[in-house]
Parts: structure tokens; C-alpha cells; sequence
């Protein structure tokens, strides 16, 4: 029996408490003055378990928090087994914790934390939805900028609720606004004949038509570039073919910049269109009249902002003149997309912030990040 304002947390259980889960950010957030809600479909994608790629190497358990019969939170709790190949305390995960109620924040922890430890994990480490590919972090600052794909909205108490159930900061990301502009160009300062001085150096865009090949290449250099640092998990076969099949009916070929030295590819970066520059209007529950919209907005490309998800250089070339000198180039090759494409910001996101060579390149340009979002984590004794 519980009593009045009691807060219960429950495993979600069924098609009906597994919809609540997905759409649950909307019903919370929408009054919130910033706050511009996702398509339900794309999270759909993101976290049913028969859609979202994650489900090939993991597994996961949803909570929903309750007040009173009303549901006020939730949070995933996962377990990847990638990660579990890794050296270091056994890790497992929460994710897509969504709350306005800070008193639910506790609990909803305990329960993640509850599950994970009884399948042997021996640290907890969040917030990934649902893992590292996937959005990271509880937004710190940034709140009344513009939304972007692939980047969680939370309100500002929530981090702070989070340190209050005894999780410790593990790791900031931040992201960075950049103009494609002659300005911004300027600022980034490649010379004009850097790619004669170098030899061999070729740049390309997708090949539609190799799109699985392409796909095969993104992922060989992204694992490659980002193998061993902070929290990475190997990107699989299964999530790129799964993404570049998703974003296929937006994707055009600018978008992919492969870096080749002499005929060898060494970096690569993927450009994604900025989805919320489309559905603002139409809600994250379209009606027909607003999907009709909206996919009169996607065929025209009706898009004025994109955010890198994907960028690295290949280990080889590191302590090479080559390897300081080709993230300059990608940026530079970005910037020059812009001219085709009709994105007026390209954000750089996720870049952590230990990572002194990214953040000096992009802050040459960009000085200041504008937006945080934060890693928690905990020791599960």
C-alpha cells in the first residue's frame, strides 16, 4: 500500500508503459520555455528494444517513476557487453533520465543502480541513451540555445540532483557553435596550397552508391582514432549501416568528407542535418497535416544548422606532421561544404574536456563552448 505523494519506481512492463517511457520527455518538458520536443519515432528508434541497434551487443531494463498514480521520471539501466571487454571495474550504464520533480531523481538512481549490481556490475557510469553512441550526458549549460540532433534537453536541476544521490562528476562534453562563414574560414587558417605542399592528399564526399563500402570506412578510422580514450566503445557494423540507412532520405554527399592520402583513407567526418530546424511547429506528435509538412521541409532540405557526429584521424599518422595538420583540413573542408549546403552553423559536439588538442583547434575559432553536458558515475561497493 502506498501512501499520498509517494514516490513508487517500477520496470516498465508492456507495449502501453514501453510508449510511455519513449514519449515521457515531451509530457514532462513541454511547457518548459526552451524546450523543443524530439520526434517520438526518432526516439523510438533510439529505445525500443526490436528498433534500436544497441539490442545486438546489450541489454537494458526501463524505470518509470509514479506520484499519486502520474508518472514524474524515468531512467534506463544497461549493460553492454562491449564495455565489459574492456580492462577496469565492470561497468554498466544509465541512461535517459528525464525529471522535474528533483525528489524522484534518488530513486529512480537506487533503481538503475539495484539492477545493475545484481548482474555483477561493479561501477555505474551515465547518463548514455543508451550507449556511447548514442546521447551523452545531462545538459549543464546550454539550456536556452537552440536544440540539436542527437543532444538531450534537460533542466538545470537535474545535475545537481544527481550529485546529491551520491554520483560523482566523471567527465565534461562540450559543444561548439561554429559559423560557415568567410570569417570563421579565416580564422581557421589553412594556407590555400596546403594540399599541394602535402602531395597526395584527396578529398571526397559519399558515394550513394557505396553506401555500405563508405560505411565500412567511417567505421575502420572512427574506431581506430578514438580506440582507448575515456569511456569509448567500439561503434559496430550493425549502428553505422543502421545510421546511414536512417539518414539516407537527408543525407547528400557533402556531408561525408573522407581525408585520403595517397590513396589510403586516414580521416573521415559525417555531417547530420539539425532535424529541429524542421519540426519546431509541429510538435514531437505530428499531425497529418504536420507530417505532411515536415516532409515537404525534408525533400526541400529546409535545413540552416547540422552538428558533426563522427570525426578522427587515424593512429598511424600520430606524431606526423600530417596528423596536427589534417583536423585543421577537415574543419576547413566543413566550412567549405557550407558553401554548398545551406547550413549557416555546423556544431561540434561532444569534444571532452581533456582534450586539449581538439578544443585549441576549434576554440582558434570558436572560444567559448555553448553547451555542457556532464558524465556522472559511482563505485558500486
Amino acid at each position: 500500500m502506498t501512501t499520498p505523494n509517494q514516490i513508487v519506481v517500477s520496470a516498465v512492463s508492456g507495449a502501453r508503459q514501453l510508449s510511455l517511457f519513449i514519449k515521457l520527455p515531451r509530457l514532462l518538458y513541454n511547457d518548459q520555455p526552451s524546450y523543443v520536443p524530439p520526434l517520438d519515432m526518432e526516439q523510438r528508434d533510439m529505445l525500443h528494444p526490436r528498433r534500436s541497434p544497441f539490442f545486438s551487443h546489450g541489454t537494458a531494463c526501463y524505470f518509470l517513476a509514479w506520484r499519486d498514480g502520474k508518472p514524474i521520471g524515468r531512467i534506463s539501466a544497461q549493460i553492454d557487453t562491449l564495455a565489459l571487454e574492456q580492462p577496469g571495474p565492470r561497468t554498466g550504464f544509465f541512461g535517459a533520465l528525464d525529471a522535474l520533480d528533483r525528489e524522484c531523481v534518488k530513486p529512480l538512481l537506487d533503481a538503475a543502480t539495484s539492477w545493475l549490481k545484481a548482474q555483477g556490475i561493479e561501477r555505474i557510469r551515465g547518463p548514455w541513451t543508451l550507449n556511447y553512441h548514442g546521447e551523452s550526458g545531462t545538459m549543464i549549460e546550454g539550456q536556452m540555445e537552440p536544440p540539436m540532433i542527437g543532444t538531450g534537453w534537460h533542466p538545470a536541476t537535474l545535475g545537481p540532483a544527481i550529485e546529491q544521490a551520491g554520483f560523482s562528476k566523471a567527465m565534461d562534453l562540450l559543444s561548439y557553435r561554429m559559423e560557415t562563414s568567410p570569417a570563421a574560414e579565416q580564422a581557421n587558417r589553412i594556407p590555400a596550397n596546403l594540399r599541394e605542399r602535402l602531395g597526395g592528399i584527396t578529398v571526397r564526399g559519399l558515394r550513394k552508391d557505396h553506401i555500405d563500402e563508405d560505411a565500412d570506412i567511417l567505421r575502420s578510422i572512427y574506431n581506430d582514432a578514438w580506440e582507448g580514450t575515456w569511456g569509448n566503445v567500439p561503434i559496430t557494423e550493425i549502428e553505422i549501416r543502421s545510421l546511414l540507412k536512417a539518414l539516407k532520405p537527408v543525407l547528400r554527399p557533402e556531408q561525408y568528407v573522407l581525408v585520403e592520402f595517397k590513396g589510403e583513407p586516414v580521416a573521415i567526418a559525417l555531417v547530420i542535418p539539425n532535424i529541429y530546424d524542421l519540426n519546431g511547429d509541429v510538435g514531437g506528435a505530428p499531425s497529418p497535416l504536420g507530417w505532411v509538412k515536415l516532409a515537404s521541409r525534408l525533400l526541400a532540405h529546409d535545413f540552416y544548422s547540422a552538428r558533426v557526429i563522427l570525426l578522427g584521424v587515424k593512429k598511424k599518422l600520430a606524431g606526423t606532421a600530417l596528423s596536427a595538420i589534417i583536423p585543421g583540413l577537415l574543419i576547413d573542408e566543413l566550412m567549405k561544404r557550407g558553401r554548398d549546403l545551406p547550413y549557416r552553423t555546423i556544431e561540434l559536439g561532444w569534444v571532452l574536456e581533456t582534450n586539449m588538442p581538439i578544443r585549441n583547434l576549434i576554440e582558434r575559432i570558436v572560444p567559448v563552448p555553448y553547451k555542457r553536458h556532464r558524465m556522472y558515475e559511482k563505485l558500486l561497493s
